[in-house]
């Protein structure tokens, strides 16, 4: 394990009083699509996705369904499995917060947090945000209702529901007292929060000053309870961020468990929504700092989809009541898997949000799938097959004879292609491969292979000309695979570079030349067939 570097990565864990949405599998393709790049980059990846089953919204939906909290999570662990199966999500891990193994960290994290001299009983009175699991001042309240324009309401600042009124003893944590130290660490780690103006955000929150916070509760008992005290059940919260140490042996006191925690701890990043970028870059640190654990290196987070209006072309809030929600299912059908996971990759930017619409995913899938990826790879086959008996040719002994326009744009491609995947930037990383791509296409129609086929006096540049379509097929394939998994491994298969699938040297891999003559090459059926948009979607 540990001759490799470490690479853990993580998704929020997903709250159960839904099924998955398009928003959750955002979230999850992003860190499957970094997982599986990392891995091809030679790291040993830890992949962490899971579910958070605690707290009083979890235990409101089960009620609605007529089941026990237990029951009702037992119900939905499959809803999130098998989307993440179907999307080809490649987790090590799926996590479940009423697992054993959380229950005891949690636990142990108490203990120590009770050392640390960071907690104290006291009572709670204030406003509680149940959907968001947030706690809320007086002064914040008052604030946001005044921007928005409902004085008194007494509404969530963040998603403008009914608050409640909370009153009940508690353990608070103090958080109040890591305002410098969390500002030292954005200051001393400015790539801490990315995107880059998502750290303005979160300095700006804790410049504000910081409240100490509840994180217990007694009004009711569905969560984990306080070890030394009888009554009071864990805040969802201080549950939930503490996943990520779990999965890596956080409180365990084997040989096994504490060697794992130190290759895998702290976490590379933590990949999350922008709603819960406070608790990721502002409550989870302090946390960390509380009980002298290390941090993690990134919180990378992402924005919301929403959807774009056909007729006004604005940008709407994905909703059931405006008739605009899309389900994962509806874009599987429209694009396929691989098609659903590079539209969202490659055409949405992380860190913003992102407006979506089916008449944009056919536009990308037919021009950068079907037109362009999907169509070299059957050309290149067909001419292959027709031209060399279904083999690849070897590289011609003339070829320095020859200029290779392929090669120039492949030189230096890993380099550039891995600055982008480090940093989240997916849309950059694409653009690197579709240069090579568009470029073999045209190289197609510039070298005219069908023409050199009529003369056996250029059986060499013919030989030439189809390697270097195959070897840019080759590199692409490999450099698309974080995106396209199945996609790639079939088309190193079609032009007999089968073994290559799965490497763990994507940087060797995309060394030009490295495809292998003689080996048998396939022409099969269009991996990208084009789309035409059904009127009525």
């Amino acid at each position: 394990m540990a001759d490799k570097p470490s690479y853990f990565v993580t998704t929020p864990i997903y709250y159960v009083n839904a099924d998955p949405h398009l928003g959750t599998a955002y979230s999850t393709i992003l860190a499957d699509v970094q997982a599986r790049y990392r891995r091809a980059a030679g790291y040993n990846v830890k992949f962490l996705t899971g579910m958070d089953e605690h707290g009083e919204k979890v235990a409101e939906a089960a009620e609605k369904h007529g089941m026990t909290p237990q029951e009702w999570t037992d119900s939905q662990a499959p809803h999130f499995k098998d989307l993440w199966k179907r999307l080809e999500i490649s987790n090590d891990d799926f996590i479940r917060t009423t697992e054993p193994r959380q229950y005891k960290a949690v636990q142990y994290l108490w203990e120590r947090m009770k050392e640390s001299g960071y907690l104290y009983k006291g009572s709670y009175d204030g406003w509680y945000c149940v959907p968001d699991e947030t706690y809320f001042t007086e002064t914040q309240v008052e604030k946001g209702d005044e921007e928005n324009g409902t004085p008194g309401a007494h509404l969530c600042p963040d998603c403008h529901r009914p608050l409640e009124r909370v009153k009940e003893e508690s353990y608070f944590f103090k958080l109040s007292a890591f305002q410098d130290r969390l500002l030292k660490l954005y200051d001393e780690h400015p790539d801490f929060v990315q995107p880059d103006f998502r750290m303005n955000e979160v300095r700006s929150f804790v410049e504000g000053g910081l409240n100490d916070l509840s994180v217990s509760r007694t009004s009711f008992d569905w969560g984990i309870p306080v070890p030394f005290d009888d009554g009071h059940v864990t805040y969802v919260w201080f549950d939930a961020l503490l996943n990520y140490m779990t999965s890596v042996g956080f409180g365990v006191d084997t040989p096994e468990a504490r060697a794992e925690f130190a290759y895998r701890w702290p976490a590379n990043t933590h990949i999350v929504g922008k709603d819960i970028i406070r608790f990721h870059c502002v409550i989870w640190p302090a946390m960390l700092m509380a009980i002298g654990e290390a941090l993690p290196e990134h919180v990378f987070a992402h924005g919301f989809l929403t959807v774009r209006n056909s007729e006004t072309g604005k940008a709407e809030k994905m909703s059931k009541s405006r008739g605009n929600a899309i389900a994962p299912h509806e874009v599987i059908d429209l694009l396929g898997v691989e098609g659903y996971r590079y539209y969202f990759m490659t055409d949405v930017v992380p860190g913003t949000d992102g407006a979506i619409s089916f008449e944009r995913m056919e536009q990308v899938y037919n021009a950068d799938l079907a037109n362009s990826w999907g169509n070299l790879i059957s050309r290149s086959a067909n001419m292959s097959v027709k031209y060399f008996d279904g083999c690849a040719p070897a590289k011609p002994a003339s070829a320095d004879a020859f200029a290779n326009p392929l090669a120039e744009v492949a030189d230096g491609i890993f380099e550039r292609y891995s600055a982008r995947m480090d940093v989240f930037d997916y849309a950059g990383a694409k653009d690197e491969v579709m240069a090579l791509v568009h470029a073999a296409n045209h190289y197609i129609e510039d070298s005219e292979p069908w023409s050199l086929a009529k003369d056996p006096a250029k059986a060499d540049e013919l030989a030439f000309v189809i390697y270097n379509l195959l070897e840019a097929i080759r590199i692409s394939a490999h450099l698309l695979a974080p995106f396209m998994p199945e996609t790639s491994a079939e088309a190193l298969r079609r032009i007999g570079a089968e073994s290559e699938a799965g490497t763990d040297d994507l940087a060797g891999a995309c060394a030009w030349g490295g495809l292998a003559g003689g080996a048998p090459v396939e022409k099969g059926e269009a991996l990208f067939p084009r789309l035409k948009l059904d009127e009525d979607k």
